[in-house]
């Protein structure tokens, strides 16, 4: 989408130069460094308004591979299908982007666009230099991101230039990538949440957008908190305040929802309420990886987004919600390890310890499960089996056995419940401290319902 004419007369209205300065601007008070960032409260609230149209981005491929041992072809492949299913028919998941520098790069980029799939759309990422964007024009890709780094602490730690020189070092692949016929970039905003704002952020995001409307190329800014350091609170002061990035951009800008993207990172055990809140503060589109997968921290979960976006709309709009567990499965079997606790996806995720939760369970799973796992996710509730589990959960993890069978359940206070139960407790006086096994339960199982079998 190109912009409007009444976006092109807000920006024409608007002026915000680049402010050049000859000492990097570093923030001390709210970045001292040498302790906690500081959170500060500058007293304006900013009313945001939600897009109207909400989707996920993804970078397993890329910022995810930057965390882990890198997939094979044959993984990326079978990942993408799986991406593909989760994304359903509407394209929830819109977008995959890969790195393209290497011979196995671009073999799996190709990989995935050879199957011609709808969903995820394959995109690439480069650093904004010429080197990097020929690799781009020789893939033939319509999309890439470009790193366009915009802190001082980049554009003067890292690359010792000023920001002046930098911003036309990024224009000039800008200028490229629309020669080159390319119908979309991605501008990555890379350590927005420590970049002067008004001197540098905006400055830089008019100049792509004046751009955008002369050369009639798509432009998309995505809003990177690379270092975590985002803030959900519209109180809160910029550069650090998700939702005043993205209201003053809109304001100052008129930059539609559906060109701005936001992708952050966990430092601060906030990357999904950040991702949530650029949704509701006006971005369209929030990038993830799978199981948050990414540099450090991670990024956001795409698992945790998409449920996300089913609570918020209303509607999971055709994703396919078991592929979550199905990603999980095929993930662990390539020797990947996810925390028990792991929400939607681990071992424990949904399977009750203590006896008092067990024994409500079976009065009703709704009293300790979040919703019908087993429809939603293909993932049952379960119990685990400790000396705190009580005679409610042994109850209850043979009934789950019944179930399977289409048999009756049993009451918990049964003679052959009991039995079992007193095994368990005997394993505890011995000194045992891990949980019971289910291969162990269903030792005991068969032992005392032979009948079953």
């Amino acid at each position: 989408m190109n912009f409007s004419t009444s976006s092109w007369q807000i920006i024409e209205k608007r002026k915000h130069p680049l402010i050049d300065v000859e000492e990097p601007n570093l923030m001390r008070d709210i970045f001292p460094y040498s302790e906690i960032p500081r959170t500060i409260f500058d007293g304006i609230h900013v009313k945001s308004t939600p897009a109207s149209e909400i989707w996920i981005t993804d970078t397993t491929f890329r910022d995810g591979q930057q965390a882990r041992m890198p997939y094979t072809i044959e993984q990326v492949s079978k990942l993408f299908d799986l991406l593909h299913k989760l994304s359903g028919p509407q394209g929830i998941i819109r977008q995959s982007e890969f790195f393209i520098y290497s011979d196995k790069d671009r073999e799996a980029l190709e990989e995935v666009r050879h199957k011609g799939l709808p969903y995820p759309q394959v995109t690439s990422w480069i650093r904004a230099n010429a080197k990097d964007f020929e690799l781009v024009k020789k893939m033939g890709m319509k999309e890439t991101g470009i790193l366009t780094s915009i802190s001082d602490y980049h554009i003067f730690l890292k690359f010792n230039k000023t920001r002046r020189q930098v911003l036309d070092q990024f224009m000039s692949i800008v200028h490229a990538a629309a020669e080159a016929g390319l119908e979309t970039i991605r501008c990555h905003f890379e350590d927005i949440t420590r970049a002067d704002f008004w001197g540098s952020v905006l400055p830089f995001a008019e100049e792509l957008m004046t751009f955008s409307v002369k050369s009639g190329m798509r432009i998309k800014i995505r809003l990177c908190d690379t270092m975590g350091y985002g803030l959900p609170y519209p109180d809160a002061a910029l550069p650090r305040s998700v939702p005043k990035i993205i209201y003053y951009l809109q304001r100052e800008l008129g930059i539609p929802s559906e060109n701005l993207e936001w992708h952050g990172h966990n430092d601060f055990h906030k990357v999904h309420i950040n991702s949530v809140t650029a949704w509701l503060s006006g971005a369209s589109a929030v990038n993830g990886a799978l199981l948050g997968f990414g540099e450090r921290t991670g990024n956001s979960p795409i698992e945790a987004l998409a449920i996300e976006y089913a609570s918020l709309t209303g509607d999971a709009n055709g994703m396919d919600l078991t592929a979550i567990n199905e990603i999980a499965d095929y993930l662990r079997s390539i020797g990947t390890e996810i925390p028990a606790n792991y929400p939607f996806v681990g071992d424990r995720f949904n399977v009750t310890m203590a006896g008092i939760h067990a024994d409500g369970v079976i009065k009703n799973e709704e009293i300790y499960n979040i919703f019908d796992t087993a429809k939603i996710l293909n993932r049952p509730l379960g119990v685990s089996l400790t000396d705190r589990s009580g005679i409610a959960g042994v109850g209850f993890w043979i009934n789950e056995q019944l179930k399977k069978r289409g048999l009756a359940p049993v009451d918990k206070r049964s003679p052959k419940v009991a039995k079992i139960f007193a095994w368990v407790e005997a394993q505890y006086v011995d000194g045992r401290v891990t949980s019971i096994s289910p291969e162990e339960m269903m030792i005991q199982f068969k032992l005392h319902f032979p009948e079953v079998f």
